[in-house]
């Protein structure tokens, strides 16, 4: 079977008098026939290519779905008067959402099967599920296309009913008053950028619906939430480098707004609230890796914001959560998340002890104030996600539940894993790669690696564990994320150094870990792979181009990989809230800066690695056409005889399939591609 070849039709592309040809422009056309034909045409090529791996596939996808407990539960939380659990039943692919009165050995309710509300849809997902304060009333939302705009329905928990409300084009959350009457919620423009804030009151036409709040700026998105007192409710709007909260008593829905501190540029700052305080996280007076203030609630502004935990050069402040008796704090220091607890009366602090090399930490749901037990949540590469409950005044720990990996074959021992710091170009800046293998893999220049990594948006990614991965480390592959620029991985400085005009770091960064890897003798080029998705399908696009010979094969999951023409594109979901990242091209500096490493605009007539690019028809995030177009010029101007194949979910969107085990399938075609061309 040949490999499909789109039609090409010339379209040109001019910005600064700069012209680009874009021959596949048209794959932009999701209701144009012939573009759903070369899709599906690529798909069965795809299956043609990969037919030989049927049975692995298969193999390898009941071998994933068997480490998981079938009828697993989340572990119960209390909140206003009632413990709260979501729960799978075995042979159901959907969640459960329950809740007991007061004690987890009274009798089970049901608020929301999703199994029975997902019966006959392709796609579903659940956004939110949030009960009001008399305990009487829910609101759940819906997504059954997967471009993430949800429909907010309501029902009353005492009857079972379903309320005739029915609130469209939505981000899905649903935010109560006081009342048990009133509910805010947020909807999407065009572009689906989270816009606009309204307050709807049960039992009226959402028609009617009350504008509360309409951000006008198309760099900034909005959010709504209700402080952890349940006192308050803020709206947040927020682009990446600035922010701005405003807000009401959550027991008086007709209240004047009162904004905390008018959006600076450059000023970052979120919120939560104490007594008749509010407690601040924020990068004010130069705090580039945050600091802690707080403020009367009558006198909010800046001027007024004292410190409580200042700045340090050295530690990334990431979070914090309020007791009444401890204040707790995530922190980042050389990479290593790390979480403190202060004694509010003492002023005596400690950190709680954690021994992996690499590994994840943070504080998880405390909805209680007054309470000495906090609540966090532990993970490493060869440690399965754990919950532990911590007393901060006996200073003990209890583990509560711990993520089970059935079948009798997971023993964490028997799993190695390492943090390694690799040597950049630059010759001074160390890029930190964490690394786990089993330990009857031996490193050489015959072992795979799998090397992921991401590198956007101040995001980092973590050590932990997956249950997914077993699968290729059980046959023989390492597998590393390197801890680029771009994350936060070494704070924000790490953030800043790769991204706008110092965006090509994080692809240096990239290359230089995989060298160094080889180096060591981990691998060799011949074994070496790349996996990244959305941004992280940038940074593989962008790395193939510079460096084609460097691996032997490229998973590029849902790739944004046309950064100029998506970046020029002001109706495409997420743009213009994006220019503080990649820089806006109507600036003719950063126009030509993207055009420089955009994967799409650098496709040239050379060898590339085997490369398998996956999508969904519906994602919101990263549309279909970019990967689209990027396969369609890769065929055309690639010289090798490597294996390049483009799978679209014709039902899916930017996070995959639905259901618990469906995803799973994906997994599987993906490292059964890795294990195919490692034995070519």
């Amino acid at each position: 079977m040949e490999a499909p070849k789109a039609k090409k039709i010339e379209k040109i592309l001019e910005t600064h008098g700069d012209k680009r040809i874009d021959n596949y422009f048209w794959l932009n056309e999701r209701e144009n026939p012939e573009v759903i034909k070369y899709l599906e045409e690529e798909n069965a090529y795809a299956d043609f290519i990969m037919k030989d791996t049927e049975q692995l596939q298969e193999e390898l996808f009941e071998e994933m779905k068997a480490r998981y407990k079938k009828d697993d539960e989340s572990l119960p939380y209390f909140f206003n008067g009632y413990w709260y659990i979501v729960r799978y039943e075995e042979g159901k692919e959907y969640p459960i959402f329950c809740r007991k009165n007061q004690s987890l050995e009274n009798e089970e309710e049901i608020i929301l099967d999703v199994n029975i509300l997902a019966e006959g849809q392709d796609y579903f997902e659940v956004g939110s599920v949030a009960v009001a304060p008399n305990n009487e009333l829910a609101s759940f939302s819906t997504d059954n296309v997967s471009r993430r705009i949800y429909s907010i329905n309501f029902k009353n928990l005492k009857t079972g009913e379903i309320l005739p409300d029915k609130i469209e084009n939505t981000t899905g959350k649903a935010v109560w008053a006081n009342d048990n009457e009133h509910v805010f919620y947020i909807r999407k423009d065009e572009s689906l950028r989270a816009f606009q804030v309204f307050r709807h009151k049960l039992g009226t036409d959402p028609s009617e619906d009350v504008l509360i709040f309409h951000e006008k700026d198309d760099t900034f998105d909005v959010n709504v939430f209700k402080t952890k007192s349940l006192e308050y409710i803020f709206i947040a709007s927020s682009s990446t480098i600035s922010d701005e909260h405003r807000f009401i008593p959550s027991d008086n829905v007709f209240a004047d707004w009162t904004i905390i501190q008018p959006r600076m540029d450059d000023l970052e700052y979120s919120v939560e609230h104490y007594e008749d305080e509010f407690y601040i996280i924020t990068n004010a007076d130069d705090a580039f890796n945050f600091k802690i203030v707080k403020t009367k609630i009558n006198n909010c502004g800046m001027e007024n914001w004292v410190d409580v935990i200042p700045h340090r050069p050295e530690v990334l402040l990431e979070g914090f959560e309020i007791f009444k008796n401890y204040l707790v704090l995530e922190e980042r220091e050389e990479g290593l998340l790390q979480i403190k607890i202060i004694d509010e009366k003492t002023q005596e602090s400690h950190y709680l002890p954690f021994s992996d090399p690499t590994y994840t930490a943070y504080i998880g749901v405390n909805l209680e104030f007054d309470t000495e037990v906090l609540r966090y949540g532990y993970t490493s590469l060869t440690q399965p996600s754990s919950t532990y409950e911590y007393n901060m005044k006996e200073k003990t720990t209890r583990l509560l539940k711990q993520q089970e990996v059935l079948g009798g074959k997971f023993f964490a021992e028997n799993y190695i894993s390492e943090r390694i710091w690799a040597d950049s170009r630059d010759g001074e800046t160390k890029i930190p790669i964490s690394l786990v293998y089993h330990k009857d893999t031996k490193k050489s220049s015959d072992t795979p690696l799998l090397l992921y990594g991401y590198g956007s948006y101040g995001h980092t990614v973590d050590a932990s564990f997956s249950n997914v991965r077993l699968s290729i480390l059980d046959r023989g592959f390492i597998y590393a994320i390197a801890h680029i620029r771009g994350g936060e991985y070494l704070g924000r400085e790490w953030y800043e150094d790769g991204k706008m005009l110092f965006k090509k770091n994080t692809f240096f960064d990239f290359i230089d870990a995989g060298k160094f890897l080889i180096k060591e003798n981990y691998t060799s080029s011949k074994h070496l792979y790349a996996m990244g998705g959305s941004a992280g399908g940038l940074l593989v696009g962008a790395v193939m181009n510079y460096e084609p010979n460097l691996f032997n094969g490229i998973v590029a999951q849902v790739p944004f990989v046309d950064v100029v023409t998506t970046m020029l594109d002001e109706t495409i979901p997420l743009t213009t809230g994006e220019y503080d990242e990649w820089g806006n091209p109507n600036d003719k500096e950063y126009y030509h800066y993207m055009k420089e490493y955009s994967p799409y605009d650098n496709v040239e007539e050379k060898n590339y690695p085997n490369i398998l690019i996956t999508t969904g028809l519906h994602d919101s995030q990263v549309q279909y056409w970019e990967p689209a177009k990027w396969t369609a010029k890769l065929r055309e101007l690639k010289t090798d005889d490597n294996i390049l194949i483009f799978k679209t979910d014709m039902s899916a969107g930017h996070g995959g399939a639905s259901g618990r085990f469906e995803s799973l399938k994906e997994d599987a075609l993906e490292y059964a591609f890795l294990l195919m061309i490692d034995k070519r």
